[in-house]
C-alpha cells in the first residue's frame, strides 16, 4: 500500500490551524492566569492537557490515541485481554504470561456438533501450542513508561493521571526516535509514525490501520463520560497526516493475496487453516469442510467468539489439521485480523452443525470471565469486518443473526449443558452495534409486546462470582468462588418474581433438578443480553417480565433508568389445541426429504417446554436443511450436498440461546395482539 506524505506547503498551513486547535483543546493549563493557582489535577481533561504539555505531544494526538485504546475509560486496576492497563493501555507482558489459557475445547465437547460423525478432541491440545502475541517490546510498554516518567509500575496500572503521562512519554519517545519534531505546538500531522508504533503492531498495514483510525477519530472529534464519571472531549480537527514515518518503523508487510475477504482498510492477513487428511479413514481430516456458500446454502449467521487464550497460540491451534477451524481471529492490542477459512467453506466452531453450516465464525483474543476488558481497537476492527460480511451476504445486523457463541443452542438435550458461553457478559454489544451503524432503538411502547434488552453498559455491574475459576462445562462452583471485579456488563439478571430478593430463574438444561441458576460467571441460565428481543409477559412497577425458557422471568427496568427498550414485531405461540409443542436446537428436514444415499438425521427435541399461552419473539422463518459433508474428497454417497425438506421452522429468542420450533406447530402474530396491557 503506497502512502503519500502531505506536501510541505500544506503542512505549514495545517500546522498553524492545528496548533491553535491544540491550544484550545488544552485550555486548562495553557490559558490559566499566573495567579490562578495550580490546575485541577482530578479533572481528566486537564490531565490529558498537562501530560501533552509536559512531553510535547499535541493534545489531539494524545486524546486520539487514548480513545482508540480505551475510549478514555480507566478500568481501574484491571488489565485488558492483552494485558494493557488504564486509558493509555500500557501493556505488561508479565500479566499476559500469568493469565491461564483455558483453550477452545472443554471435556466431552464436540465443536463440529454433528452427532452423525462426532469429533473427539483432546482438551490438552489447546494448552500445548505456544506462540508470541507480538514482539516483546510491544507487550511491555508499562516498563518503558515507568522508566520514562519515574512512576512506579503499580501507579501506572491504577492511577489514570500517571497512566496518561506514561502514554504521552511513550509517544514522545517514539517521535524522537523517528527524528520528528516534538512539542505541544508541533503539527499533529507529523505524528503519524509515532502513533502507528504505539499500536504495538508487528505489520506495517496493522500499524497503519490503527493510526488511520486515530486520525479519523481526530477528524470526527468525540465527547463522552468515562467509566469513573469524567467528561472528556476531543475537539474535531481536520488533519491530513504525513505517513512517511510509517515506513521508517521497519515493520514487515503482511500477506494479502487476492480473494482475502476483508474490508480494504482493515489490517488483514491470510493464515490458512489446513484442509488435510491425518488418518486412513475417509473422515480422518481437518479442520473444516469445503462448501459452496452462499450459492449452495445461505449464510444466516455470524458467530462472535472469544479465544479463551492469546492470539499467537490460538492461531497455532487453527493451523492444526487435527483440531478445529474458524474463519477469522482478531488480535486485541491492535485489532489485526487473520483469516483462516474462506466464507464459502464451513468451519467447526459453534458446537452445532446446523449453525456451523450456515455461519461464519469470528474469534476475538480474550477471556469471557477473567474480568478483563476488550480493547477499542479490536471492537472497531471486528465491527467493520462483521458489517462488511453482513452486507456482502445479506445477513441482517441484529441479535437474531449476529450471535454470540453463548446464543447458539445445543443440538440435543444431552449437549445443552456443554455449550460454550463466550464472549460472555463483559462483551459490549450496544457499543459493538453502534459501530456497525445498527444501534438498538426503541420502536414501540409498553403495549406493542416486545422488549429489547439494553442496559447502560458502564453502570450495569452485576455481582458475578468465579472469575478466578471458570470450570469447563456445567458451572461447578468450588469454594472459594471469589467475586469478580465490578465492571460494566451487557447482561441483566432474571428472577422468578418482581423482587431483587427473589431466586434466579432456572435453566433446566443446566440444572435439571430445578434449582435456581447462580451468579457464577459462566452460568448464563438466568440472564438476558443486550440486543436480545423477548416477548413481553408482564409489567409490575419497576419490573418487567419476559417469556424465557417456559417461564416468566423478571428484570429490573425502572422508567428513570431503563434497562430495555420497547419494540414491535412478531411473536410465535402454539396453535390452538396444542398444550405444548417441542423446541429444537437445529432445523433439520423431515425423514422423507433424505435420499437413500444419505442417512436420516434425527429431529430431536430439547428438554424445554413451549406451552400454550406463552409467546416468544420471532427471529425468522427458515427451511429445514442438513448439509452432508463426511469425507475428505467428497466421495461418500451424497457428500457435499444440502438436503432440504418441506417443513419449515421459526427461530425464536427462547432463552439466552436462540431455538427453533416447527412452523406447523405455531401461529405467527403481531406482538401487540394479546400483549399485556
Amino acid at each position: 500500500m503506497l502512502r503519500s506524505p502531505v506536501p510541505p506547503s500544506r503542512r505549514v498551513l495545517l500546522a498553524t490551524a492545528m496548533a491553535a486547535a491544540t491550544l484550545l483543546l488544552t485550555t486548562g493549563p495553557v490559558a490559566a492566569e499566573p495567579d490562578a493557582g495550580p490546575a485541577d489535577t482530578t479533572d481528566r481533561q486537564q490531565q490529558y492537557a498537562a501530560a501533552a504539555a509536559e512531553y510535547g505531544v499535541p493534545g489531539s494526538v494524545l486524546l486520539g490515541v487514548s480513545y482508540l485504546e480505551s475510549r478514555w475509560d480507566t478500568h481501574p486496576g484491571q488489565p485488558s485481554t492483552s494485558g494493557g492497563y488504564g486509558p493509555m493501555h500500557l501493556t505488561d507482558a508479565e500479566q499476559v504470561a500469568s493469565t491461564p489459557s483455558s483453550g477452545h475445547v472443554d471435556e466431552d465437547e464436540d465443536p463440529r456438533g454433528d452427532e452423525s460423525r462426532p469429533l473427539v478432541l483432546d482438551p490438552a491440545t489447546a494448552a500445548e501450542p505456544t506462540g508470541d502475541l507480538l514482539p516483546q517490546a510491544s507487550l511491555q510498554t508499562l516498563d518503558a513508561a515507568a522508566a520514562l516518567t519515574g512512576a512506579a509500575e503499580e501507579t501506572l496500572r491504577t492511577d489514570a493521571a500517571a497512566n496518561i503521562r506514561g502514554g504521552a512519554a511513550l509517544l514522545a519517545s517514539y517521535q524522537k526516535e523517528l527524528g520528528a519534531p516534538v512539542g505541544a505546538g508541533s503539527d499533529p500531522a507529523a505524528w503519524y509514525g509515532a502513533v502507528a508504533r504505539y499500536s504495538g503492531a508487528d505489520t506495517e498495514d496493522a500499524a497503519a490501520a490503527f493510526a488511520d483510525e486515530v486520525y479519523d477519530q481526530i477528524g470526527l472529534g468525540a465527547s463522552r463520560t468515562t467509566d469513573d464519571g469524567q467528561r472528556v472531549t476531543l475537539a474535531a480537527l481536520a488533519v491530513t497526516p504525513d505517513e512517511s514515518g510509517l515506513h521508517r518503523l521497519g515493520l514487515r508487510r503482511a500477506e494479502r493475496p487476492d480473494g482475502l475477504e476483508c474490508p480494504v482498510r482493515l489490517a488483514c492477513e491470510w493464515i490458512p487453516a489446513p484442509y488435510e487428511k491425518y488418518g486412513p479413514n475417509p473422515g480422518d481430516y481437518g479442520n473444516h469442510d469445503l462448501g459452496d456458500r452462499p450459492a449452495q446454502q445461505k449464510i444466516e449467521y455470524i458467530v462472535i467468539h472469544d479465544t479463551e487464550g492469546y492470539f499467537g497460540p490460538s492461531v497455532k491451534l487453527v493451523q492444526d489439521k487435527t483440531y478445529l477451524g474458524w474463519h477469522y481471529t482478531l488480535r486485541s492490542v491492535d485489532g489485526y485480523v487473520a483469516q483462516h477459512i474462506k466464507a464459502k467453506d464451513v468451519g467447526w466452531h459453534a458446537g452445532n452443525w446446523y449453525v456451523n453450516a450456515k455461519s461464519i465464525g469470528i474469534e476475538h483474543e480474550g477471556f469471557a470471565g477473567h474480568g478483563t476488558w476488550y480493547t477499542e481497537a479490536m471492537y472497531r476492527t471486528s465491527a467493520k469486518l462483521v458489517r462488511h460480511l453482513a452486507l456482502r451476504f445479506q445477513i441482517p445486523l441484529d441479535r437474531q443473526h449476529i450471535l454470540g457463541h453463548d446464543n447458539v443452542p445445543g443440538t440435543t438435550a444431552g449437549t445443552v449443558a456443554g455449550m460454550h458461553w463466550d464472549p460472555g457478559p463483559y462483551w459490549d454489544w450496544s457499543h459493538y452495534f453502534d459501530m456497525m451503524k445498527a444501534p438498538f432503538h426503541s420502536t414501540g411502547t409498553p403495549h406493542t409486546g416486545l422488549v429489547t434488552i439494553d442496559p447502560d453498559y458502564a453502570g450495569n455491574q452485576p455481582a458475578f462470582i468465579g472469575c478466578n475459576q471458570q470450570p469447563p462445562g456445567v458451572p461447578k462452583p468450588t469454594p472459594p468462588a471469589a467475586p469478580c471485579p465490578l465492571r460494566g456488563s451487557s447482561s441483566v439478571i432474571l428472577r422468578t418474581a418482581p423482587s431483587d430478593t427473589a431466586p434466579l430463574v432456572n435453566d433446566r438444561g443446566l440444572r435439571p433438578n430445578g434449582t435456581p441458576d447462580t451468579m457464577y460467571i459462566s452460568d448464563h441460565g438466568a440472564r438476558a443480553s443486550t440486543g436480545q428481543t423477548y416477548a413481553l409477559a408482564d409489567v409490575q412497577g419497576d419490573w418487567t417480565a419476559i417469556w424465557y425458557l417456559g417461564q416468566k422471568a423478571w428484570f429490573l427496568n425502572p422508567a428513570s433508568a431503563p434497562t430495555a427498550k420497547w419494540g414491535q414485531g412478531f411473536v410465535v405461540t402454539p396453535k390452538p389445541g396444542k398444550a405444548t409443542i417441542p423446541v429444537y436446537g437445529r432445523a433439520y428436514p423431515e425423514r422423507a426429504a433424505y435420499p437413500a444415499t444419505i442417512p436420516y438425521q434425527t429431529i430431536s427435541p430439547l428438554q424445554y417446554t413451549f406451552a400454550a399461552g406463552q409467546r416468544y419473539a420471532l427471529g425468522g422463518v427458515l427451511p429445514g436443511e442438513y448439509y452432508r459433508a463426511v469425507s475428505f474428497d467428497g466421495s461418500a454417497p451424497g457428500d457435499r450436498t444440502v438436503v432440504r425438506g418441506e417443513n419449515r421452522y421459526v427461530q425464536m429468542q427462547f432463552g439466552h440461546r436462540v431455538m427453533f420450533a416447527n412452523l406447523d406447530d405455531v401461529l405467527i402474530l403481531p406482538a401487540s395482539v394479546g400483549a399485556p396491557s
